[in-house]
């Protein structure tokens, strides 16, 4: 059970997005989101990072990328939080408006542009967020001006590391400029060998790769020991069902209409991996059929983002007893037994 107002929810539904994002984690900064009020089904349980997980369930980086609110998210019932994301230094993103709800679409489309307040601050709160034993992921990205990706990615990394549990590489994200272009399996291989890093070592990809992207990808990560991939970043398609006028805006598009291409795309990284790296799986996560089906295709662990944005704290407290009911249906008695059993 989730003790959350639901007249906040409602109140914030009413105000410009990237507002009510603020007011949001003010919210949370003030304790007034609410908490988890019993302890979670023990069937979610699972392991990753190094850590023992309550569930799989966690949150997508994006909605705090400042690591600003970290210790009240925890306690709304997520597994783990995963924050940012973060830049070497601060930088003011895109200009406004640069974020969009697509309501009927169940969809959002965000033009941010790696606004944030740099790793210095990040770095403060990430500090004072581990002291609550949470389970945490710093992603990190780079500047859009003056940036060397195999410097700045690698010494990000080590700055990180100690504070938290496992990193997140943003080579994905389509609102800064050549940004995909890391993706390819040379540059990647360029950025992640010169990364040592006693946590594990996480590369967020984008919806858009091609398979053979996607090939190499899984194959610079395997040669350079990363811990796995995270699947998958906002798209910048546009889906022939989208219905908002909005669907013109550019910028990444999240929700609903990614579940489909992230989840056969998750499901083609899990057969190339051969289980030989961890995968996450994000994208249009709403409900507990949503979150199965991710496990089913290869996902060790489900983040949630636009589903949380529009449902508030209370998704949690649909989303885990129902996925704990589906495991039991299926015959589950764990999370990690129906990792990749739809495979």
């Amino acid at each position: 059970m989730i003790l959350a107002p639901p007249v906040l929810m409602a109140a914030l539904r009413r105000l410009e997005p990237e507002r009510a994002h603020h007011l949001a984690l003010t919210a949370l900064r003030w304790g007034l989101a609410g908490r988890q009020a019993g302890p979670d089904d023990p069937i979610l349980a699972t392991a990753a990072f190094g850590r023992q997980l309550a569930n799989p369930i966690g949150l997508a980086a994006g909605f705090d990328k400042n690591a600003a609110a970290l210790a009240p998210l925890g306690r709304l019932g997520f597994g783990f939080v995963e924050a940012g994301t973060v830049t070497p230094r601060p930088q003011n993103g895109n200009p406004r408006p640069r974020l969009f709800r697509l309501e009927e679409d169940r969809a959002i489309i965000n033009r941010m542009g790696f606004n944030n307040q740099g790793l210095e601050v990040f770095l403060a709160n990430l500090r004072r967020a581990a002291r609550a034993g949470l389970v945490l992921g710093a992603n990190f990205g780079i500047n859009k001006e003056g940036a060397e990706p195999e410097r700045d990615y690698p010494a990000m990394a080590s700055a990180l590391a100690p504070h938290a549990d496992y990193l997140a590489i943003n080579v994905s994200s389509p609102n800064t400029p050549g940004l995909r272009d890391l993706q390819s399996g040379e540059r990647l291989a360029g950025i992640l060998r010169h990364i040592a890093s006693p946590k594990p070592v996480f590369i967020k990809i984008a919806p858009d790769l091609t398979e053979d992207g996607l090939e190499a990808v899984v194959a610079a990560a395997l040669a350079h020991d990363a811990a796995g991939l995270i699947i998958a970043n906002t798209t910048l398609a546009r889906p022939a069902t989208l219905k908002n006028p909005l669907k013109r805006e550019s910028g990444g598009l999240s929700g609903a209409p990614l579940f489909a291409p992230s989840t056969a795309m998750l499901a083609r990284a899990a057969r190339l991996a051969g289980g030989r790296l961890a995968l996450i799986g994000a994208g249009g996560v709403f409900t507990p059929e949503d979150a199965l089906a991710k496990l089913l295709a290869g996902a060790a662990l489900v983040q949630i983002y636009t589903g949380f944005v529009y449902q508030g704290p209370a998704m949690l407290a649909r989303l885990k007893p129902g996925l704990a009911r589906l495991l039991r249906e299926r015959g589950f008695s764990s999370v990690a037994e129906a990792v990749g059993a739809g495979l």
